[in-house]
């Protein structure tokens, strides 16, 4: 990768980090796990820890408090009953639904360009990593 697109990225997660943690009122990291349980129901706690890059631990203690909340709720995986699923509550549902309104509302217009660039970078990224 050129040194240049590196900066980019690099810049790209720090300014996407500071505006995301402008509107996350207790913990960036509370709600991006509400997000990826929201995107990601299908996949095991392995996996979604895998998608956010997080250490386990860091996961665990989140999760716990979250669901002590009332924001989420876990189930023995179907078919393989050693994986664990999480799922959110109606008041999870709603605490990222705030969070997301709020965004939207900072960012308020819907630029085809920028949608489609941003887009473009989600497919991207979901390949390299």
């Amino acid at each position: 990768m050129c040194m240049k697109n590196v900066e980019k990225i690099l810049e790209i997660e720090a300014l996407t980090e500071n505006i995301t943690k402008h509107f996350a009122e207790n913990n960036l990291l509370r709600i991006k796990i509400l997000y990826f349980i929201s995107q990601y129901q299908n996949l095991s706690v392995g996996m979604i820890i895998d998608k956010l890059g997080i250490k386990k631990s860091n996961f665990a203690l989140m999760t716990r408090e979250l669901e002590k909340e009332g924001l989420i709720y876990s189930k023995q995986g179907e078919i393989d009953k050693r994986c664990r699923m999480l799922f959110l509550t109606e008041k999870g549902k709603e605490e990222l639904g705030k969070y997301i309104k709020n965004l939207e509302n900072f960012f308020h217009e819907d630029e085809k360009e920028v949608s489609s660039a941003l887009n473009q970078l989600i497919i991207y990224l979901n390949r390299k990593i």
